[in-house]
């Protein structure tokens, strides 16, 4: 624990650097937060002109869908604010660069993910935590301490499952280089799907991200049980409670491809 508490530690610190220049820039920062804002409220209004030409998408209402966009968009925009930046790896290992953060007592996932961070990110998480406020208030849940616990650990998880896809897809660039492309259709290829029913998917899709990249674990199966919508696939109704488990086995998953990548990683000899 006093292992943890000093890399925590270490990693606020860094952080804080990291804010502190890009508040140099004041200007620069504020149009790049505004922007960030504007394309979120962009992926709503999508949902929004849908909803002018039909009243239900595979049986979910409005509110319901815009629930599982407030779900989804939570957990991505807290993972694209806090490990989305690993996917800068493959900058820094065609760079030379990454053997930089090999060298110093810090652990090199947590370095990455300070050494880019950026807090004008935070404006992706803007707009679906208003929508996610406003839809919990029309959707019709009859609120007790089970659903206010799932709302919580839903978001905590789908921050953490996006976080591990980050971290898996990303390290693919220890033997490939190139690798943002797959890493980005997994995981803001992610974030759209999951912000919609999966029953609008085919079949085969909707396989794939209920039990291969678990994506229906953000939103999609904690939204049926509060909403009582039938599972995919005859699931017990307890598959709404999937997201922290899933959430942990990708972590446990990402660790362990993570430190599998650093060791086949060779320098430039630079």
């Amino acid at each position: 624990m006093g292992e943890l508490a000093a890399q925590l530690s270490t990693y606020r610190r860094l952080v804080g650097a990291r804010i502190r220049a890009d508040w140099q820039y004041r200007t620069s920062f504020v149009l790049f937060l505004l922007s960030q804002t504007l394309v979120a409220g962009f992926d709503f209004a999508v949902i929004v002109v849908i909803f002018t030409n039909v009243d239900a998408l595979a049986g979910w209402s409005g509110p319901e869908v815009a629930l599982l966009f407030g779900i989804s968009g939570v957990g991505f925009a807290l993972g694209d604010l806090f490990i989305s930046q690993v996917e800068r790896v493959s900058f820094h290992i065609k760079q030379g660069t990454f053997d930089q953060f090999l060298i110093r007592p810090v652990p090199t996932l947590l370095q990455i993910s300070a050494h880019d961070f950026a807090l004008r990110r935070v404006g992706r998480l803007v707009q679906p935590t208003i929508v996610l406020a406003v839809s919990l208030v029309l959707v019709d849940v009859e609120w007790g301490a089970p659903q206010v616990i799932l709302v919580g650990l839903t978001l905590v998880s789908g921050a953490l499952i996006f976080g591990a896809i980050w971290v898996i897809t990303s390290s693919i660039a220890f033997w490939t280089v190139e690798t943002q492309e797959i890493a980005n259709s997994f995981t803001y290829g992610g974030g759209t799907l999951s912000a919609y029913p999966i029953d609008v998917l085919g079949s085969w899709l909707r396989r794939i991200v209920t039990f291969v990249v678990p994506l229906a674990s953000v939103a999609f199966l904690p939204a049926a049980w509060l909403l009582d919508q039938p599972m995919p696939f005859g699931l017990p109704r307890a598959a709404g409670w999937s997201g922290p488990l899933v959430a942990v086995a990708l972590v446990a998953l990402a660790r362990l491809q993570w430190r599998n990548a650093l060791r086949h990683h060779r320098g430039t000899g630079s």
